[in-house]
């Protein structure tokens, strides 16, 4: 009850020393208001080390385990922790734009509190903040209200402490309980940038590890595949060969066809390849680009990005790299695929262009015998008509004979 009745007593009254009233004392004070407007050092200097005090002088006070100051100590800090209170709360008062834009800031509440809505007994405080939006007004504003009650109730507990009981015990607990916060916010902050440094670590193995399960799955995907070509052309070249043996013409007709499919193939795959190696290099451009307009405002962040895309352009260029010389086996066993092909397709030309030239021989010759046989043959038909020699020949006139 003592400590209240001390509290009202220094939020309503505007004056100085309006707990000290013994007129024992006034004349003491009356010396010691010309010294009140001195800094509280120079006010220390002049306090004697030890003081005498009467039975007169002490008040009554519980009893307390730790060292007590002196009545006129704790009386002067008291007085000038008096006016210090009383000064504060002027300048809270005074203040109106502060107060309306908190009261702005707590409308929502104030309406509920004036409509009896019913509030939680147990309020989080990080219920109504935002991670996202840490430099709003609003939490400044709280802030500054929160540090402003913090101080004016550690100075007012203290002011009722050496009043009533001649100790500063409040003030050592206070700024106890602010190391210990301050101990506590280091802790945090050298754990969080721990957890920073594991998660980043962490996350860069687990890309290690899947950028090498994708170039292991590709390397497999790759070799089934050329396993399924290695079948499909041992495949296709039994199908040639028994054509050839069967139908040399059908398997000429068919090669033709197949010769330009592969050609229109092979072009489709090429516009393919160059369409998606545009798009990734498109995608590579904006990403470099984005990287570099994010590093332009954040200087830390800039360090970082620029490593994780170090580490994922060399993951790049190991892919590609990889694709690349895929891609180069591929048509280096295309290219010698086509080469045997020619190859094979130019002994059959040659051999079927030597057969014609047979052909062709073979057909003159009997052309030329022919007709020589057909010349020799009319010739000699004409010497046997001209010479009426063999069938061609005379008969001679046979003689009838007499008639008796």
């Amino acid at each position: 009850m003592t400590a209240m009745r001390v509290k009202n007593l220094v939020s309503e009254q505007w004056g100085h020393a309006t707990i000290y009233t013994d007129s024992s004392r006034m004349s003491q004070k009356q010396e010691l208001s010309s010294l009140y407007k001195r800094s509280l050092s120079q006010l220390l200097q002049m306090i004697p080390e030890t003081t005498t005090v009467t039975e007169e002088d002490t008040m009554p006070v519980e009893e307390y385990t730790q060292p007590s100051l002196s009545y006129m100590s704790s009386s002067l800090f008291a007085t000038i922790l008096e006016d210090t209170i009383i000064q504060i709360r002027i300048l809270d008062e005074c203040n109106s734009e502060l107060r309306i834009i908190k009261t702005l800031a707590d409308i929502k509440l104030l309406r509920a509190l004036k409509f009896g809505i019913a509030q939680p007994k147990t309020a989080d405080e990080l219920e109504n903040i935002d991670p996202k939006n840490l430099e709003c007004e609003n939490y400044k504003i709280y802030k500054l209200d929160s540090d402003r009650r913090n101080i004016i109730n550690a100075i007012t507990d203290l002011y009722v402490e050496m009043t009533l009981n001649k100790n500063y015990k409040t003030l050592t607990s206070f700024l106890n309980s602010i190391f210990d916060k301050e101990h506590y916010r280091i802790a945090l902050a050298e754990n969080e940038a721990k957890n920073k440094l594991e998660r980043r670590e962490l996350t860069k193995q687990i890309r290690q590890l899947r950028n090498h399960i994708k170039t292991v799955l590709y390397d497999n995907e790759v070799t089934i595949d050329s396993l399924k070509s290695q079948v499909e052309d041992s495949v296709l070249d039994s199908e040639c060969s028994s054509r050839y043996v069967d139908n040399w013409q059908v398997a000429r007709t068919e090669q033709h066809l197949e010769v330009i499919n592969e050609a229109e193939n092979s072009c489709i795959e090429t516009i393919e390849q160059y369409k998606l190696k545009i798009e990734h290099e498109q995608r590579i451009h904006s990403e470099v680009e984005l990287l570099t307009n994010i590093t332009i405002n954040e200087t830390l962040e800039k360090i970082e990005k620029w490593m994780s895309k170090y580490d994922r352009d060399m993951e790049g260029i190991d892919i590609d790299m990889q694709r690349k010389k895929n891609h180069y086996q591929d048509m280096r066993d295309k290219r010698i695929n086509f080469e045997n092909t020619i190859e094979k397709h130019d002994l059959l030309m040659k051999q079927w262009i030597h057969f014609k030239e047979e052909r062709e021989k073979a057909r003159i010759y009997r052309e030329n015998m022919t007709k020589s046989a057909i010349i020799v043959q009319a010739w000699w038909r004409g010497l046997l008509v001209r010479r009426r020699l063999g069938p061609y020949r005379v008969g001679r006139k046979r003689r009838g004979r007499k008639k008796k």
